[in-house]
C-alpha cells in the first residue's frame, strides 16, 4: 500500500500507550508510524484513510507451534477420546501411508487460512514427517505462506529413531542425520531472512528426545549458531516424557538441554508442562521460551503448563495452536481464550486477565520467535493488525471490548492487514476460493479415514 493510511478511530485498540492512541494508527512503507491520540490529526498529512470505528483492533496474532499437515485427520475415529501416547500410535501409521505432496500441500493451504482468518499474521509450522515425496515440505509453505501474504518461521523437523524398544515413528518417515542435516542448511540458505520485517524465518527442529538421537540434537544446535536460528523442539508435554529423559539419559529434562547445548536464549520448548521448580528456575536463567497449548493439551489431558511460574522465573511464553489433530483446528484466538480460561482455573480469577492471554498470543509469541518487529501496535513495530467486528450475538451488551475479545469467544476476524496490505477483506481472505479449497482438502482427507 503506498503513502500513509490512518486507521481511524477504532472502537478499542492494544497498543502500547492506548490511551495514546484512541484516535488511531498511521501506516506507511509497511510500519506503523504514528499513534494518534483521541480528537487529534496526524502529526503529517495522509493520503488515505480507514474508518474503524466498528473495529476492536489488536497486534496480528503470532503462532509458536503447529502441526498443519494434520488437518488432513481431525477427529479421527482412531484418535478420539485418547491420551498423547495412544493417539499418536494410532496416527502416526495413517500419516506414513497416506501423506502424499498433493494432500500435504492442501494441508498447508488450508491450515494458514484457518489461522489467518482467527486473526493469524504470523506462524510457525513444526513439520517433522517426511514420507517419500515431501523432501520439499518447506518449499510448499514457504509458497503457501506467500500465496496469502503471512509470515512464517519454517521450523525444519526431524526423526532419525526408527520404531524400535517404544519408539514409535515408522521407518519411512525417518531421516538420516547426513540428509537431515544437508537439508536443514539448503532450507537456511534459501529462506532464513534475519532483516527487519522478513516474511520468511527458519528454525531447526528435532522433533522430541524420545525420538531423535542426542547426536542429532548437539549437531542441530552447531547448525543454528552457525547461521544464528532459534531452536525448537517438543518437551514435558506428558509426565511420561519427564520420567524417560530421567530413565534413558540419567538426568531432568533440562539437564538433557543442556548435554545437547540446547539450554539458551535460541530455543522455545513446545508444552513445557512438566518441570519442577528447579528447573523452571534454569529456564529462566537461560531464557529459554516455552509455547503454551492450552487447547490441545486439554483435549489430550497432557496436564496444566505452569505459566505463572514461568514468567517470574523470567521465562518468556508464549502461544500455539499446535497440531490440528489434537486441538483440532487452526483457530489462535480460540487458543487465547482457552489460555485464559485454563489459566484462571488453576491461578484464580484474578491472577491472569484477558490481556494477559493477549499478550502472549501476541508480543510473548512474538519473542519466542526472536521476532522485535512484530507482536506490538507501536511506533516502527509491522503494520500487521487484525481487526474484529462485534456485531454478532454473542457480543451484545459487552461493555469492554477488548475483554470482550476474549470473554465472548471472537473466532474469526473482519479484516487483516500484514505488512500495510490488506489480507483478508469482509471476513474473505484475498485470493482464496474458501468453497473449493475445503471440497479439495476433504477429498484428500478421506484417504485418511481408510485401514492402515
Amino acid at each position: 500500500m503506498k503513502g500513509r493510511l490512518w486507521i481511524q478511530s477504532p472502537l478499542a485498540i492494544m497498543a502500547e500507550g492506548a490511551e495514546g492512541a484512541e484516535g488511531g494508527i498511521v501506516i506507511e512503507s509497511g510500519r506503523i508510524v504514528e499513534l494518534v491520540a483521541a480528537g487529534r490529526q496526524p502529526s503529517t498529512p495522509v493520503d488515505a484513510r480507514f474508518d474503524a470505528g466498528r473495529h476492536v483492533v489488536i497486534p496480528g496474532l503470532v503462532n509458536t507451534h503447529h502441526h498443519m499437515f494434520q488437518t488432513l485427520t481431525r477427529a479421527h475415529p482412531a484418535a478420539i477420546n485418547k491420551s498423547l501416547w495412544p493417539w499418536i500410535r494410532a496416527l502416526y501409521p495413517i500419516w506414513a501411508r497416506h501423506m502424499t505432496p498433493e494432500a500435504f500441500r492442501l494441508a498447508v493451504r488450508l491450515a494458514l487460512t484457518e489461522l489467518l482468518l482467527s486473526g493469524c499474521t504470523t506462524t510457525s509450522d513444526h513439520h517433522y514427517l517426511y514420507a517419500a515425496g515431501l523432501e520439499d515440505a518447506m518449499d510448499v509453505e514457504a509458497e503457501e505462506a506467500a500465496r496469502l501474504g503471512m509470515r512464517i518461521t519454517l521450523t525444519r523437523g526431524s526423526l532419525n529413531i526408527k520404531d524400535q524398544q517404544g519408539v514409535i515413528s515408522p521407518a519411512n518417515v525417518v531421516q538420516d542425520d547426513d540428509v537431515i542435516l544437508a537439508d536443514s542448511e539448503r532450507v537456511l540458505r534459501r529462506y532464513h531472512d534475519r532483516s527487519e520485517g522478513a516474511m520468511t524465518q527458519v528454525a531447526l527442529a528435532p522433533c522430541a528426545p524420545f525420538d531423535v538421537t542426542l547426536e542429532l540434537m548437539r549437531e542441530t544446535a552447531a547448525l543454528a549458531e552457525r547461521y544464528d536460528c532459534r531452536l525448537h523442539t517438543h518437551l514435558v508435554e506428558t509426565r511420561a516424557e519427564a520420567e524417560f529423559c530421567r530413565s534413558k539419559f540419567a538426568c531432568t529434562p533440562v539437564e538433557y538441554l543442556d548435554r545437547c547445548n540446547w539450554l539458551s536464549a535460541r530455543t522455545w520448548l513446545a508444552h513445557g508442562i512438566h518441570f519442577d521448580d528447579a528447573e523452571i528456575v534454569e529456564l529462566g536463567r537461560h531464557g529459554v521460551g516455552i509455547c503454551h497449548c492450552p487447547t490441545s493439551n486439554m483435549v489430550l489431558a497432557s496436564g496444566m503448563c505452569r505459566t505463572c511460574e514461568l514468567e517470574a522465573a523470567g521465562v518468556p511464553v508464549g502461544l500455539g495452536v499446535d497440531g490440528s489433530a489434537s486441538n483440532d483446528n487452526s483457530n489462535l484466538m480460540e487458543s487465547v481464550r482457552h489460555a485464559l480460561m485454563l489459566n484462571r482455573l488453576t491461578y484464580g480469577a484474578e491472577a491472569v486477565t484477558h490481556l494477559d492471554a493477549l499478550r502472549w498470543g501476541t508480543a510473548g509469541s512474538a519473542r519466542l520467535l526472536g521476532r522485535d518487529d512484530i507482536g506490538t501496535i507501536a511506533p516502527g513495530r509491522q503494520a500487521d493488525l487484525s481487526f474484529y467486528k462485534l456485531d454478532e450475538l454473542r457480543f451484545s451488551g459487552a461493555g469492554d471490548p477488548l475483554a470482550a475479545l476474549v470473554l465472548c469467544g471472537a473466532t474469526t476476524v473482519d479484516r487483516v492487514m500484514i505488512a500495510g496490505e490488506w489480507r483478508v477483506t469482509d471476513g474473505m481472505p484475498e485470493g482464496v476460493d474458501i468453497e473449493a479449497l475445503i471440497a479439495d482438502h476433504n477429498r484428500v482427507a478421506r484417504n485418511f479415514l481408510l485401514s492402515v
